[in-house]
């Protein structure tokens, strides 16, 4: 004779708990990814923008003191034909781009 056997239940796949803290977890990281993460992006953005314009800044000085230390010494007189120079140019650059502004249109 054979023996009845009952029926088996099926085996649990995980731990409740841990499917809800799963869950938990992946929804809170979407929703951190999608707010800090553009504001993380906005930030370096910014801050190396800056960076980088203080860094142009800086080369942008060097650059016209090399310059009127180059002109000095090839330039003939003292160190005002060199400022002179230089005082020129940037004017005239200067003007230029002064002539070459949009008028705001009249009302």
């Amino acid at each position: 004779m054979t023996v009845p056997t009952r029926p088996t239940e099926p085996a649990p796949s995980a731990d409740w708990a841990d499917q809800a803290a799963d869950t938990v977890v992946k929804v809170v990281d979407a929703v951190r990814e999608k707010t800090t993460g553009p504001v993380l992006t906005a930030a370096r953005a910014i801050v190396y923008g800056l960076i980088g314009f203080f860094a142009a800044l800086v080369a942008l000085i060097l650059l016209v003191i090399a310059l009127v230390r180059v002109l000095d010494v090839y330039l003939p007189g003292e160190v005002w034909s060199a400022y002179l120079l230089l005082g020129l140019l940037f004017s005239g650059g200067g003007l230029l781009v002064w002539r070459r502004r949009y008028a705001p249109e009249p009302v």
